[in-house]
């Protein structure tokens, strides 16, 4: 019986541990707890900075970061969450973004081309059977193969649309999908639905042209910067710009047919 007792013990002394430990990033005042997580907020802040237009500066990234940040705070649920730096990077990085997008600052001529280059690579893979070349995109648009490339490494530059638009994020800032799909038993729709979103995109990407596939897995899985995925592959960054942007570009039409619009995923 004893034995039993002092398992017990030590199981509820684990538990108050283990609670102790989930709520520890939080602990304090709202004041302590947010200049503690300040380094979050310029880490997100460093990795978003070649989205920003070149009127904005860093400091408004900054204070639109901790607008997140406060949110996180206010928000955090060790039960439900990954750890509250994941957490709170994805917060942070969701406020930055939708202040961008409000500015609506990219030119209208952009999002009209990329909204053609999206769907005319819809269409030809519908008819082709197979995901077009970029060489085939070019011609269906009429444009030249260089003018096309040049188009891409434009569109690249304003960062229409990422996998981390739809929580698919690199390094720390990536959702913990695996714990949300352990959470079946409270939230079975939701797992499903997790389940359902990880299955679509990585058919998704199944279905890219084997270097454009070699860019996002070398990009968001191994997490390796631009320049690194060119040594690797044997390009330039700037080829390897054009290739992400047309791959994007190709999912972004498949994924909004189940999850609407990419640029809004992360609005929850």
């Amino acid at each position: 019986m004893g034995t039993g007792h002092g398992s017990a013990a030590r199981g509820r002394a684990r538990s108050r541990a283990a609670h102790a430990a989930a709520y520890a990033p939080l602990r304090g005042s709202q004041e302590e707890v947010l200049r503690r997580h300040l380094p979050l907020v310029r880490r997100v802040v460093q990795r978003l900075a070649a989205r920003k237009p070149p009127h904005i500066e860093m400091d408004d990234l900054v204070s639109w970061g901790i607008v997140g940040l406060l949110d996180a705070i206010g928000k955090y649920d060790p039960r439900k969450e990954a750890s509250f730096s994941t957490y709170a990077q994805f917060r942070i990085r969701g406020a930055i973004l939708d202040h961008l997008r409000s500015l609506d600052w990219v030119p209208r001529s952009v999002r009209q081309k990329a909204s053609l280059i999206e769907k005319t690579a819809h269409v030809l893979e519908g008819m082709l059977g197979r995901p077009p070349s970029e060489e085939e995109i070019a011609r269906e648009l009429g444009l030249s193969l260089e003018t096309y490339q040049e188009l891409l490494a434009r569109i690249g530059e304003m960062s229409l649309f990422s996998l981390e638009d739809l929580g698919f994020g690199r390094g720390e800032e990536r959702l913990n999908i695996e714990r949300r799909l352990e959470e079946d038993e409270e939230d079975p729709l939701g797992a499903l639905l997790t389940r359902e979103r990880v299955d679509l995109v990585a058919a998704a990407i199944a279905r890219l042209p084997e270097r454009e596939k070699l860019v996002i897995t070398l990009y968001y899985h191994e997490e390796l910067t631009m320049k690194e995925v060119g040594a690797v592959l044997g390009l330039t960054e700037s080829r390897v710009s054009q290739l992400h942007s047309q791959a994007m570009l190709r999912l972004k039409a498949p994924l909004s047919d189940h999850f609407g619009d990419p640029r809004h995923a992360e609005k929850r």
